[in-house]
């Protein structure tokens, strides 16, 4: 799930991150009998996208809840179903990215304790959410029984009794449906390898729901276990497919370069201009919204687009961003992204709440940014290193946001106090619109005209046809006035003092306001059903849109409409910014004709309000008063209910925060490195109660992950106890359970600032690990084997064409009269650079019979084959020697940069104003950021003289100082003496980049050129894949550009570096 809002903050911050994806549509004809032939996409030419990708990885929860239960179209009818929409989906993503090496297929396994804590809270949600839609359903068909308007044996307008809603919360490991997914999963790969030319260079890896681990993070893992490997390509081009924002950071966390994000365009339904910014169709505002859009008959609903995410461009924004003018170190882009990684965590993530004080909508990233730029001389290094943090570094950021917090939440109280008067006066010129229709419509002599209306300020042609367009006016068919007459609120000829503005409104909406007035009146009155249908039908065939061709627009349920209001409010500064915790932005309730709610809320389901959505809509008060001093001992005691005075149980939360933020920065970067850990609160610490980090010591176990009946019950809610085997549900409901308490039917919601029950704390009771396993091992013995095989932990399995070079080696290894009983190590020249170990499929033997696992169901397109011509095998990753370092790999080669000069102008400047509007003191405690005098340069003096041209870079200690890592990151250090759009460029090359034509862009000025530079073979460290000292991609010359040729940009001294590492002029 990751940080909320991250993507659409992301595109608008950095706007050339996204493109479109140009894709290829199967192409459909019509037969001669009136039958379709659709003809496939050939994946076999050349990609669309101008640019071929290696490897395709694919989160696959991202597929599976979409298809399983969708927002825009009716639900598949059963699991079954579901599977042949996941192929679909799937074989669609697959031929717009047409990946030529690799295809990964990586389903959640069992989470980590940290993760399941979260899951339990959504699951939770989600059961109780289902019931509530599945009780509104039912309540609604009694209601429509009663009146007569449908019938037990399908007559009138609902025929069909209501049916239970799927529950999504089956997508969990250890699930029946989990288990069908991995069979159909396995079944869909081969039969695609068997049959689909385009596949067969292609190798797969499934990692279904068997393989511990989140989808996402088996993929990172994947990919920092091949970047491990000699034989890996550093210009391998990745793609990954998923819905989560994490994976934007986890693309960074790779340090793979040549790294995009496919997913659905979430800005196709973005309001456009003069449409409703709820449903986003013309023709009336967001006050007059019905919560859908329009159903068009026969029209078939074209496929969502899809949008690339380009983490090579966003490198080139931050490697601005980033780059602090003189700060006193090296710089070092690739240490620079980790940090801000770490930074995006504090405004969520999926495993802590984040700090009251911060927010993505109101740039809390862009606060730590200006906090972390401000604070560079003081921190005098970066806060993270491959993964580990620098407490006492990161003290300092957080020391600088709880300067600012005081002015945070009251700027926030300000925003708030002014979006709920604009709210009221809103909702007052809507009370007084509707007021004055009433009054109009109560009018015995009212004829449905505006008021003011006459039939002669029309103008109509010779055949009597209303004449349209810009025609000037009968100018005597207006009012005239004398010289100084007033002009009343009462003359007739202004419709009763109603403004222009109220003559059009009121023209609009008569119709619709007459239509639900009497759809109300018909349905509580006692005519036989029939008329009530046909009144009804008559009523919205001509009265919904002022036309005889509209229909009623259904109502959406609760959580759909307040979802749109949530997205669009990234839209609309009304409804986009967060409020205080444990208050809830004021609506003034207003009736709705239809729902008998307040406005532009529904209720669960398709049923109208009732008292009890009034009673959930009632606003909480505000008891924690952010705004107002003292709040720090409130929080405390109604978050936490502990004494407001005990500071020490407030660095007590603290510490764990803290601990959670090493786990979350070494889960992203090195995988995870405690099974077991979790936080143990429910909200997250102030800023300012993070004290003595430095002397914390943060060290995790390891564990083991829980087996998957483990984690179903430590995340489903008795509801969801279907999902389970039957013994283990007297666990969850009887009342001598030992553990019964963990799974309440009632639990409180805390919005927390929130504006709708779904985005607030669960507060549940967390497990007690120990109780939970001790209860389950009194029924383990009860299981069924079938039971038992789905409880058990499997591999990842490779799966790849007969017709591909490495079968003949599985085979002959595997399959022949000399087969190897151990593993497989693979040959990366003939796995196409795939690196691990394979072991042999006890299950599978080969040109054996492709079974279709969906039997229940008749599909022409999928079958079950003769001869499967696949192969599978189990597969083990490389083990990664010591930590997967942060760092680019020698011989990546870069694109041309896409930032221009204009970008990076506009980049920098907004990289010094951002962040800082929330007043309070200053950022740091060395005054203003403009004030250059303030920086301690002492630090860039270290190494040779900044004058001599001819002076090698001063020797390393192969990492993190002069040279870097031993290779691609050396002497080039100090931001400012390098073009921003070509930071990347120079930390992964010993030699300089190509230039563009006439060197630098204007501004920067020509690097001067010199006579060659000295210090060969010094620079920086060892460079274990070309060992020749150095400072540069396998040793390089000295200090220079990019650890290159002496202290001088092109290998000439003197020239464009300067500082530590190398001599020359600083630009």
């Amino acid at each position: 799930m990751g940080v909320p809002a991250l993507f659409r903050w992301l595109s608008k911050k950095y706007p050339k991150i996204i493109s479109p994806v140009l894709e290829e549509r199967p192409e459909e004809f019509e037969n001669a009998d009136g039958s379709k032939t659709k003809i496939p996409v050939d994946g076999r030419k050349p990609n669309p996208n101008g640019e071929e990708m290696d490897n395709l990885y694919l989160d696959m929860n991202g597929i599976v809840h979409p298809c399983s239960h969708p927002e825009d179209r009716p639900p598949p009818a059963n699991e079954e179903e579901m599977m042949i929409a996941i192929f679909e989906y799937t074989d669609r993503v697959v031929n717009m990215v047409r990946p030529r090496k690799l295809l990964m297929i990586a389903v959640d396994g069992v989470a980590p304790r940290a993760k399941m804590n979260q899951q339990r809270s959504r699951r939770f949600r989600s059961a109780q959410e289902a019931a509530e839609k599945d009780a509104a359903a039912a309540e609604y068909h009694r209601e429509m029984l009663a009146k007569g308007a449908i019938t037990e044996n399908g007559g009138g307008e609902d025929p069909e009794k209501p049916k239970k809603t799927w529950d999504s919360n089956s997508i969990t490991p250890g699930t029946p449906f989990m288990d069908l997914l991995a069979q159909s999963l396995r079944y869909w790969v081969s039969y695609k390898l068997s049959t689909d030319p385009a596949w067969e260079k292609l190798k797969v890896i499934i990692s279904d729901a068997t393989v511990p681990g989140e989808g996402e993070h088996k993929i990172m893992n994947f990919v920092r276990s091949q970047r491990s490997s000699p034989t890996h390509d550093p210009n391998t081009r990745h793609v990954i497919y998923g819905l989560d924002a994490d994976l934007i950071m986890l693309g960074i966390a790779t340090h793979e370069p040549h790294f995009r994000v496919l997913r659905e365009d979430v800005f196709a339904n973005d309001t456009k201009p003069g449409h409703c910014r709820k449903c986003n169709q013309p023709g009336h505002i967001a006050d007059q919204c019905r919560g859908a859009p329009k159903k068009e008959e026969g029209v078939e609903k074209p496929p969502k687009p899809f949008i690339w995410l380009h983490v090579s461009i966003l490198r080139e924004y931050l490697a601005i961003e980033m780059s602090v003018p003189y700060q006193p170190f090296r710089f070092d882009l690739e240490r620079a992204l980790d940090d801000w990684v770490f930074m995006c965590f504090f405004v969520g993530n999926d495993f802590l709440p984040h700090l009251p004080s911060l927010d993505i909508r109101e740039d809390g990233i862009d606060t730590l940014i200006a906090i972390w730029r401000d604070n560079i001389p003081l921190m005098g290094g970066y806060v993270t290193k491959d993964g580990h943090v620098d407490l006492a570094r990161a003290q300092i950021i957080l020391e600088g946001l709880a300067k600012q917090e005081d002015a945070i939440f009251k700027r926030r109280r300000e925003t708030e106090v002014k979006k709920e008067a604009a709210q009221k006066r809103r909702e007052a010129d809507k009370a007084r619109r509707e007021s004055s229709k009433r009054q109009r419509f109560s009018n015995p002599g009212y004829d449905g005209a505006p008021a003011g209306y006459d039939e002669s300020m029309i103008r109509r042609g010779p055949k009597g046809g209303v004449i349209r367009g810009e025609a000037a006016p009968d100018m005597n068919a207006l009012p005239t006035f004398a010289p100084g007459q007033a002009q009343t609120r009462s003359d007739p000829r202004f419709g009763a003092g109603l403004t222009h503005a109220d003559v059009v409104g009121n023209a609009n909406q008569a119709n619709k306001s007459a239509a639900a007035a009497l759809k109300e009146q018909l349905m509580s009155s006692s005519k036989p059903a029939g008329n009530q249908k046909a009144e009804l039908d008559a009523l919205f065939a001509g009265a919904a849109d002022g036309s005889n061709t509209g229909e009623p627009q259904p109502v959406l349920g609760k959580r759909t409409r307040d979802m749109i209001d949530e997205a669009a409010g990234d839209n609309d500064t009304s409804s986009s910014a967060p409020s205080t915790p444990g208050r809830n932005t004021p609506n003034q309730e207003i009736a709705d004709p239809i729902t008998n709610g307040p406005a532009g809320r529904g209720s669960s389901g398709a049923l109208g309000g009732n008292s009890k959505d009034k009673e959930a809509d009632a606003m909480p008060e505000d008891t924690v008063r952010l705004w107002e001093e003292g709040y720090q001992g409130r929080y405390y005691e109604q978050k936490f209910h502990v004494d407001p005075n005990d500071v020490e149980f407030r660095h007590k939360v603290a510490r764990s925060y803290v601990e959670g933020l090493c786990w979350v920065l070494l889960y992203y970067f090195q995988g995870c490195p405690s099974w077991t850990w979790y936080y143990p609160y429910h909200y997250a610490p102030f800023a300012s109660d993070f004290v003595d980090m430095d002397k914390q010591v943060v060290s995790f176990e390891k564990g083991k992950p829980f087996r998957p009946y483990e984690q179903l019950m430590g995340v489903m809610p008795p509801a969801s106890n279907h999902t389970l085997p039957a013994v283990f549900h007297p666990l969850m409901t009887e009342d001598g359970s030992p553990i019964k308490e963990f799974y309440p039917i009632d639990f409180e919601v805390d919005l927390n600032g929130k504006k709708f029950a779904w985005q607030g704390v669960a507060l549940l009771p967390f497990i007690d690990e120990h109780r939970l396993l001790e209860a389950m091992g009194t029924k383990y013995p009860m299981l069924t084997e079938d039971e038992r095989r789905r409880n058990g932990f499997g591999t990842d399995a490779l799966i790849f064409s007969t017709k591909h070079p490495f079968y003949d080696e599985v085979a002959a290894n595997f399959y022949s009269k000399k087969a190897l009983a151990g593993k497989l190590k693979l040959n990366a020249r003939i796995t196409e650079g795939l690196a691990g170990k394979a072991e042999k499929e006890e299950k599978f033997f080969p040109n054996s019979e492709l079974a279709f696992p969906l039997e229940s169901r008749s599909q022409d397109q999928y079958t079950g084959l003769d001869q499967d011509e696949s192969a599978t095998v189990s597969y083990h990753m490389p083990t990664i020697p010591g930590i997967h370092k942060s760092m680019l790999l020698p011989g990546v080669k870069f694109a041309e940069p896409v930032l221009d000069y204009s970008d990076v102008q506009a980049t920098r400047e907004m990289a010094r104003k951002s962040g800082r509007a929330h007043g309070g003191v200053q950022l740091s405690q060395n005054g203003d950021r403009s004030d250059g005098r303030r920086v301690n340069f002492s630090a860039r003096d270290n190494g040779p003289p900044p004058g001599n041209g001819y002076a090698g870079g001063g020797a390393g200690n192969g990492y993190g100082a002069n040279g870097g890592y031993g290779y691609g990151q050396a002497a080039q250090q100090v931001f400012g003496s390098l073009p921003p759009q070509l930071a990347q460029q120079a930390a992964a090359h010993g030699f300089p980049p190509p230039m563009p034509p006439q060197g630098f862009p204007p501004g920067y000025g020509a690097p001067p050129r010199g006579p060659p530079g000295g210090g060969y073979g010094r620079g920086g460290g060892h460079d274990s894949y070309r060992p020749r000292g150095g400072g540069g991609y396998g040793g390089g010359y000295g200090g220079g550009y990019g650890g290159g040729y002496g202290g001088g940009y092109g290998g000439r001294g003197g020239g464009y570096q300067g500082g530590r590492g190398g001599g020359g002029r600083r630009y």
